[in-house]
């Protein structure tokens, strides 16, 4: 019994919508309640879920149609009623021109689609393919990450539009690519054993359309060849996850991890014609010879920038850290209990940074040209260290921020830095950074500009050094800070104070509740 597949019925302020996607097409299999098609309107995506098991048998309204409320889109049959799949397989053989085996499928799966690169901020012009997760013919699911495009501030992500596979891949890795460039094609449905007849010769080579390799007897997916090739593994030691063992990339990341695929030490032979000419040196001397990132180079670009086009000077203090320490023993535990988070050192500097800014304007401003651009807001900048590089997220408005928002919202950057998952918009901005070299044991360091801002605060190691207090020698917990600042903005009275006055506030953070 035929049962029809209709549009959902409409709020009153909606007047059509028009047929998004198809999910599924003629011939194939639905659960009740499975999604079938979603209807886009000009407010909201609306799904249409099947009424009852069975086989979609027919289509009335194709993707694109415009479709009014509760309209017929098309004809559910009852379960195994593939008549109609069955006569445009045939034609599809019959186009072939070859007779179809019993369990044929179409190479292409079903609709196909153009995967594209997001579409970039202005202020990005283009971008790298860092890696593809998925190749030809692997089948995905709807949403599952395929590839990394690397731009010079994040990594993005491009997703499947569908279940299916990719058909073709136009964009190889370490290539550059535009915004919304058409990177690869997908089709719905494909993958799985599609092609598994193909796929098995390509094990004694390189696979059909070369983007396999076969070393070392196992067979490696691009973005794993490039990482074995970093960290110069043995691929004889990593176990593949992928189809008929392929090593994928996450294979090679786990290796590196677990440290189970290093290669065995070999005695090093250097040619006969040079052995005379140059001394013997006994053991292996690798090198490896790797792109700089698109991150890289825009770091490398930026802080050349800053060293070219602004007159930087440092001025340095000295903190005494032992009253912030004692608060954080006394409250910590008390702190972690009424706001789920920790309470660090880093929340301290911010606000006191904040209230030094906003007694020297001229630290917090910018140049622009022949201008200069005062700031009535505090955006704050916290730099974070990536195996990607260096980034500095943005705090925006730390004036009205409670110090447990400003570790919430530090800690919840760290964690998606260092998984690529900070957004472009999260980076841009910032009005003052601060950056923490003490996490690595920095005892003491010269900050670079982070352009157009004209000034940075340098956070250092705590040491308990010797220190004379009333007369007397004292062991105290100290920190070396510094400012570097753009001179042709800042004077250096104004600096040095402006350090003085951060210094001031964290050594009585009485003075930061009382605002003093």
């Amino acid at each position: 019994m035929a049962t029809e597949i209709k549009a959902p019925t409409f709020p009153e302020s909606v007047a059509e919508g028009s047929v998004a996607a198809w999910h599924k097409q003629p011939g194939d299999s639905v659960e009740r309640d499975e999604l079938i098609v979603e209807i886009e309107t000009d407010k909201v995506v609306l799904e249409v879920v099947a009424p009852e098991a069975g086989t979609l048998s027919e289509i009335n309204a194709e993707e694109g149609d415009t479709v009014q409320s509760e309209q017929v889109l098309g004809i559910l049959g009852a379960a195994g009623d593939k008549a109609k799949a069955s006569d445009k397989a045939a034609k599809a053989d019959d186009n072939k021109g070859e007779a179809p085996t019993s369990d044929a499928k179409p190479a292409a799966g079903g609709k196909q689609h153009d995967v594209k690169a997001p579409t970039f901020p202005e202020s990005i012009q283009e971008g790298t393919v860092a890696s593809w997760n998925k190749q030809v013919g692997e089948a995905v699911k709807r949403d599952e990450v395929l590839a990394e495009i690397e731009t010079d501030k994040v990594v993005l992500e491009v997703v499947a539009p569908a279940d299916g596979a990719l058909t073709e891949i136009k964009a190889e890795e370490g290539s550059q690519v535009a915004s919304e460039e058409v990177l690869a094609v997908f089709a719905e449905g494909a993958g799985g054993d599609n092609g598994s007849s193909e796929a098995a010769p390509a094990e004694t080579a390189a696979s059909e359309d070369g983007s396999d390799e076969k070393v070392g007897g196992k067979i490696l997916a691009p973005a794993a060849r490039k990482l074995v090739a970093e960290h110069d593994l043995d691929v004889s030691k990593i176990e593949g996850t992928g189809k008929g063992g392929r090593i994928l990339k996450e294979d090679v990341q786990k290796a590196v991890k677990d440290g189970s695929a290093k290669q065995a030490s070999k005695p090093a032979s250097a040619p006969k014609q040079a052995a005379a000419a140059a001394p013997v040196v006994e053991g292996e001397r690798p090198e490896k010879r790797v792109p700089m990132s698109r991150l890289r180079q825009t770091i490398a670009k930026r802080l050349v920038q800053a060293q070219q086009t602004a007159a930087m000077l440092t001025t340095y203090n000295e903190v005494d850290m032992g009253a912030v320490m004692d608060l954080r023993a006394q409250y910590k535990d008390t702190f972690l209990k009424a706001h789920d988070t920790k309470l660090g050192f880093m929340g301290f500097f911010v606000k006191a940074a904040s209230e030094a800014l906003k007694r020297f304007p001229d630290v917090n401003a910018s140049i622009d040209g022949t201008d200069i651009v005062y700031h009535g807001y505090q955006d704050i900048g916290v730099a974070v260290s990536t195996d990607r590089g260096l980034v500095v997220p943005v705090l925006r408005d730390t004036d009205s921020m409670k110090i447990a928002d400003v570790e919430k919202t530090i800690v919840d950057f760290g964690k998606r830095a260092r998984d690529g998952k900070l957004g472009i918009d999260e980076m841009q901005g910032g009005t003052f950074t601060i950056t923490n070299g003490g996490i690595f044991g920095s005892l003491m360091s010269t900050p670079i500009l982070n352009p157009p801002q004209t000034a940075i605060l340098g956070m250092h190691k705590i040491q308990e050094r010797p220190m004379a207090v009333n007369g007397k020698v004292e062991i105290r917990p100290m920190m070396y800070l510094a400012v570097s600042y753009d001179h042709r903005m800042i004077d250096g009275k104004d600096a040095v104070q402006f350090l003085v006055t951060i210094k001031e506030l964290l050594e009585d953070p009485a003075r930061l509740l009382l605002d003093v």
